[in-house]
């Protein structure tokens, strides 16, 4: 795996970003939008599409990031997923939103919600400094119907600094 860039997503990415989410196994974790839907939070000026573009051009995976407005530098990762897992992808791709978020978009607090049965992203995002916040008893629901717990997690610009 070599180094990526980071770039935003545009309405031309957006085939790219739902087979992406569209993956198998996928359904259980991160949930999908519509084309509409993708749509509007494309033109959303408080969203952001951010992509991990390989040495070739390609991408390799998609965040989307909400409250770009916000007033107290909150910033809410809502969805992430790369093309393969298993290869540092998505890890790679966190750090880089992580930077982003802090330098681009001025984050005081860059925050997420994982599924409390997702233990390979939990992992990740406690490897790259986020902390547990609490947990949202019974808010995801999969696809068969059953609820799953919601873990909140941040990371802040203080231990970010830190980090760095």
């Amino acid at each position: 795996m070599g180094a990526f860039t980071l770039r935003k997503g545009a309405t031309a990415d957006i085939g790219f970003i739902m087979e992406t989410e569209r993956q198998p196994g996928y359904e259980d974790f991160i949930g999908h939008y519509s084309q509409e839907q993708h749509l509007a939070r494309l033109a959303d000026p408080a969203s952001a599409y951010l992509l991990p573009i390989d040495e070739h051009g390609e991408p390799q995976g998609f965040a989307l990031v909400r409250d770009l407005d916000d007033g107290s530098g909150n910033i809410y990762v809502q969805r992430l997923a790369v093309k393969s897992t298993g290869a540092g992808i998505g890890q790679a791709l966190l750090r880089l939103v992580i930077d982003w978020a802090f330098t681009e978009a001025g984050a005081h607090r860059l925050w997420l919600t994982v599924r409390l049965n997702n233990d390979r992203a939990r992992y990740v995002y406690f490897k790259l400094g986020f902390v547990e916040e609490g947990i949202k008893r019974q808010a995801s629901v999969l696809p068969d119907g059953s609820r799953v717990d919601l873990v909140m997690l941040s990371i802040l610009r203080p231990e970010w600094m830190a980090r760095h």
